[in-house]
């Protein structure tokens, strides 16, 4: 999941279960005179060109998911591509800037002030007098009082997603002139600025038919650079064309298409020549470095450094083999095909034909890719590793911290940045990432990573190594002293599946390398295959093998760390223990790790490998199930069929408001079941959602950032997820398109973006995109 800008943000939120103790709570560090907040980790990567170097003109061909099923980002459906759309064609009061915080939109307001906090909030909005929607008619305080009734929740007819902030407002009334709007709140409300964005003409929120339908495949009144053209679901795209009476500067594209193209086949798309823009995975990124690199005038290869690397500046990755292989391949082909046994000759004759034919299709695949570029940034969101709290073991929150601090998270991070030349630097905040004005380091609540601190959190809850082996009547075994053949075998357990095997219970340390018999994993493939294994080529390096004593810094509650979140005193770690499985009860110790199964879950799938690595050092098992992705989230993630899970979340610019519901105390509804929302970890606190509140209600910005980083250090103490890294974001764009590419924070200029006049190089615009 991620979100593009302030835009539509995220519309479910959830509700969990479990009770965690009072947590003292460390010393913040924006008590200190160095902000906490730190700078963005990456810049963005967009080819940024004053206006004047870019042509006027031409059709921007970008690659999206999906063809949305909703252009209404209000309603359930709404997707990234529906925000999008609606980033171009609506208003947006507020953007967000190159350290993920709302600024201003001068395009549709000239202010934006709270004048008032007692008796009540009042936000005035003063428009900018020119904006308009396409049919000529004003923004305006009509506007902004139909999107009100729309989505204060108070009209059950509407079918919205959300309200937050909206149930907030009291009345929307005319201000002084036709250009000020006058909002009044019943309640505080800190996060005013994220209301009316995006901003549908009263034609569309006025009525609960026209929310519901009329906008849905079109919007016909739009107030943006671009307006929407035509949904072709036949043809899987969103044509986007210049609004003729916007009134900001003037769009520099003519077309923007919005093409729907999966992820994999998007390479070949590339090299069809129908794509200018689209976001890649890491191997289509390294295809289009390689075919960007210099390559010698006499062979058309890449030149390599002394190393067998490529050239500096080059932007590819290492080739394999030695650079002379080519030669020494041709001359011994040379030597066969000329050589006295006819019948040799001939096959390598038909084999020569047969390779030069797929390096002529390799070579007209390397010039259409040298056309273009990579472009790379870190996304506004990060992966982060789920511990489901409603059953089980992880019900346990010593069982959830145990977990928590076995993990290296710098080395899970860098092993899914570095090699993309990325910055490799671990989430230390559930709220915001680096840069943003909430953001601080948080993960001191829970303390650093400790193999011998976590055995001990094991030991308390009960789970210890050794002891009578029990087996279930479906065949499951515990761990204990006692081993089976089969357990030795390594062979899988009954009543597993084609998509799941076990780390941990296969008799051996994970320093063997091998998951079962023959070096193949319970798939029956080999670990080469990058299904279930390491990726081919990974570089294990010895680094998930140390053991997690040495990165300990040995700081316990003297340094701020809240207590529960080690062992009590006096615990002993198990001695010489360290890769036995834990068991309690005769039952061994081993989590349901869900996985998506798609191209595009790779990393995911490196990332779990050596979360599982680390986890099986203190002793816990993890059994990996690869799910087909179409199923992964709604029915393994939300619906708590799990024990571990990777996924992500979007950055806000509000976190008050936002991500509330991430971390919410669950609460039972009516029917008696447990209502979750989007509190997919069922992990929740009273002290947390009070932290919320206080935070949502508070006009104080700097005591909201105290309330909302002491509310992170309680999520990190309470341990249901465990932020990893911010996503990468890579991106295929023509060398000549200029201020488009891997956005990071900010909001996409539309008007701007454009491709290259003749002979123009890039240049930094004058001015920011906020402007």
């Amino acid at each position: 999941m991620s979100h593009v800008g302030v835009g539509p943000r995220a519309v479910m939120r959830s509700v969990a279960f479990l009770t965690a103790g009072v947590l003292a709570v460390p010393a913040l560090a924006g008590c200190s005179s160095e902000d906490p907040s730190g700078k963005p980790l990456a810049a963005q990567d967009v080819a940024a060109a004053a206006r004047a170097r870019v042509a006027d003109g031409g059709t921007l061909r970008w690659a999206v998911d999906s063809v949305p099923d909703t252009l209404n980002a209000f309603q359930s459906d709404a997707d990234a591509t529906t925000a999008r759309v609606a980033q171009a064609v609506l208003p947006s009061l507020y953007r967000m800037d190159e350290r993920g915080r709302p600024v201003r939109n001068p395009d549709y307001l000239e202010s934006a002030k709270v004048v008032e906090t007692e008796p009540k909030q009042v936000v005035v909005y003063k428009l900018n007098q020119q904006a308009v929607w396409s049919d000529g008619r004003e923004i305006g305080a009509a506007d902004f009082a139909a999107q009100w009734r729309a989505l204060s929740g108070k009209d059950t007819a509407y079918w919205t997603a959300r309200n937050a902030g909206y149930d907030r407002i009291e009345k929307i009334e005319r201000g002084a002139n036709d250009l000020e709007v006058k909002v009044t709140f019943d309640r505080p409300y800190a996060d005013w600025k994220s209301l009316f964005t995006p901003l549908y003409p009263k034609e569309v929120t006025g009525t609960p038919d026209a929310f519901n339908d009329g906008a849905r495949r079109g919007i016909e009144v739009t107030a943006g650079p671009f307006t929407v053209e035509k949904v072709d679901t036949k043809a899987d795209e969103v044509v986007l064309t210049g609004n003729p009476r916007w009134w900001g500067e003037p769009a520099k594209l003519d077309k923007i298409v919005l093409r729907a193209v999966p992820r994999e086949e998007r390479v070949s798309e590339l090299v069809a020549g129908e794509l200018d823009l689209a976001e890649i995975d890491p191997d289509t990124a390294e295809q289009v470095a390689r075919a960007a690199a210099p390559r010698d005038a006499g062979t058309g290869t890449p030149l390599m450094g002394p190393d067998g690397t490529p050239a500096p500046g080059s932007g590819a990755s290492a080739l394999p083999g030695p650079q002379g292989g080519s030669a020494a391949r041709a001359l011994r082909s040379w030597a066969i095909a000329n050589g006295s046994d006819e019948e040799a000759a001939e096959e390598e004759i038909f084999a020569r034909e047969k390779r030069r034919k797929a390096e002529a299709k390799a070579e007209r695949r390397r010039k259409a890719l040298s056309g273009f570029e990579v472009r790379k940034s870190l996304e506004p969101a990060y992966t982060q590793l789920a511990l489901n709290g409603a059953e089980g073991p992880l019900a346990d929150e010593r069982v959830r911290r145990a977990v928590a601090r076995a993990l290296d998270r710098e080395k899970l991070a860098e092993a899914v940045l570095k090699p993309l030349g990325l910055p490799a630097e671990p989430v230390g905040s559930h709220l915001a990432l680096s840069g943003q004005p909430a953001y601080a380091d948080g993960s001191g609540a829970l303390g650093e990573q400790d193999a011998k601190e976590a055995r001990a959190l094991l030991a308390d809850a009960g789970w210890v190594p050794g002891g009578p082996v029990k087996k279930s009547e479906d065949g499951e075994k515990a761990a204990g002293a006692e081993k089976s053949e089969d357990d030795e075998d390594g062979k899988k357990s009954d009543g597993g599946d084609e998509g799941t095997y076990i780390v941990g219970e296969d008799g051996k340390s994970g320093e063997d390398g091998k998951d079962g018999e023959d070096g193949k994993d319970t798939d029956g493939k080999n670990k080469d295959d990058g299904e279930g294994g390491r990726e081919e080529g990974e570089d294990t390096g010895g680094t998930d093998q140390e053991s997690g004593e040495k990165h300990s810094s040995g700081k316990n509650t003297a340094q701020g760390g809240a207590p529960g979140a080690y062992a009590p005193k006096g615990t002993a770690a198990p001695v010489g223990a360290a890769a036995a499985p834990v068991a309690k009860d005769g039952k061994a110790l081993t989590l349901r790790f869900v996985l998506p199964s798609g191209p595009g879950s790779q990393a995911l799938r490196t990332v779990a490998d050596r979360i599982s690595d680390m986890l099986e050092k203190i002793g816990i098992g993890t059994e990996i199930t690869k799910v087909p992705d179409e199923s992964y989230f709604k029915d393994h993630v939300a619906s708590g069929e799990y024990d571990l899970a990777l996924y992500s979340w979007p950055a806000s610019a509000f976190p008050a408001t936002d991500a509330r519901p991430i971390y919410a105390k669950p609460v039972p509804a009516a029917d008696g079941s447990l209502n979750v929302a989007q509190n997919y970890t069922r992990v929740g606190t009273d002290q947390v959602d009070q932290l919320f509140d206080q935070a949502m209600g508070t006009l104080d910005e700097g005591k909201a950032r105290d309330l909302l980083r002491k509310a992170d250090s309680r999520i990190w103490a309470a341990a249901g997820s465990v932020p990893l890294y911010q996503r990468p974001q890579l991106v295929a764009a023509r060398e000549n398109l200029a201020n488009a590419g891997a956005f990071g924070f900010e909001t996409p200029v539309y008007e701007d973006m454009g491709f290259l006049k003749k002979g123009a190089r890039g240049a930094e615009a004058s001015a920011s995109p906020a402007r």
